[in-house]
């Protein structure tokens, strides 16, 4: 049964909606950034965005599931970036990408209404799997917040682990490091 399309940023309006981008590479900022991603070779994608009250709990701070989340809207940027969206490789290519593995690692807390920046590489492209890497980081400080990777397995429409289809694989071969 094929999954609905992802919905939008939670919580976006006007005035807080995401500013995404994919570029080129950067060198890395003095150590001042707080842990920026060095070295990376390919493409990455950059999403920025307000933290939302919702996504807080009573003390003002990020609740830590949140940070999966963040780190899938910069992976959907990430591929649209490179020319297709989610939707349009579950529909037209027949596949999914099931999250099959998800690791997180918390050095510091995002707090309401911070300014966060995700970062978001293809560290990874194998015939049935996609690895990402994510830094989350305060936008304005660069402080590090979260660094973490997700794997994700391509599936067919009853959920059997295939191979990433042709025109997928080479599109994504290209931008992982």
């Amino acid at each position: 049964m094929p999954r609905a399309p992802p919905s939008p940023s939670p919580g976006c309006s006007q005035h807080d909606a995401p500013i995404d981008r994919l570029r080129p590479p950067t060198p890395s900022p003095p150590a001042a950034a707080g842990g920026a991603i060095a070295g990376v070779a390919g493409r990455e994608a950059v999403i920025d965005f307000r933290v939302r009250y919702a996504e807080t709990d009573q003390m003002g701070v990020v609740y830590y599931a949140n940070y999966l989340v963040w780190c899938e809207i910069g992976r959907t940027e990430f591929i649209r970036g490179l020319g297709m969206s989610y939707a349009e490789i579950e529909r037209d290519l027949g596949v999914g990408l099931a999250v099959a593995d998800a690791s997180i690692r918390y050095h510091a807390p995002a707090r309401y209404d911070d300014m966060i920046r995700v970062t978001t590489t293809l560290s990874e492209c194998r015939s049935r799997t996609l690895t990402f890497d994510y830094l989350v980081a305060h936008a304005e400080s660069g402080a590090r917040l979260v660094t973490a990777s997700t794997t994700l397995i391509c599936i067919d429409r009853s959920g059997r682990p295939v191979t990433l289809p042709a025109q997928l694989r080479e599109s994504l071969a290209p931008a992982a490091r």
